[in-house]
């Protein structure tokens, strides 16, 4: 992404984020991952505290284990989560956000609270659009 020497991205790094071809820009994998509709919840959850999985997977709620398993993987590999499994019986598994992964969160958390403040706003324009499209 293009950014200005006040440290603010310009309209012009738009095109780095389109696909290129059949394969993917990296920036949008990332962004896709952290976006995706588990990886935000993991994330926002991980700002609190570290959880053990099946707390994890009871705080976000609706989450198969498959799914959730998938997107800790992801985002362990993208260097946002850290997993740390302790050699005890029954096993034990904690997951943390890494200092990456805090800064990814932290930017996800301001995203949800801004559609969360802005609701109202954006229920306001669908019952526009709709009213508008119903009359056509």
């Amino acid at each position: 992404m293009a950014v200005s020497d006040a440290g603010v991205s310009t309209p012009t790094a738009v095109s780095k984020w389109n696909l290129e071809g059949e394969a993917m820009c990296p920036h949008r994998l990332v962004l896709e991952h952290v976006t995706s509709r588990w990886g935000v919840l993991v994330l926002i959850q991980l700002l609190e505290r570290p959880y053990r999985f099946s707390e994890l997977r009871r705080a976000i709620g609706r989450v198969s284990e498959k799914m959730l398993t998938q997107t800790l993987q992801t985002l362990e590999r993208d260097g946002l989560v850290h997993r740390d499994a302790k050699p005890v019986i029954p096993p034990r598994v904690d997951y943390s956000l890494t200092d990456l992964g805090r800064e990814a969160a932290e930017q996800v958390y301001a995203l949800a609270s801004w559609t969360e403040q802005r609701m109202g706003e954006v229920l306001k324009a669908r019952e526009v659009y709709d009213a508008a499209k119903a009359q056509l």
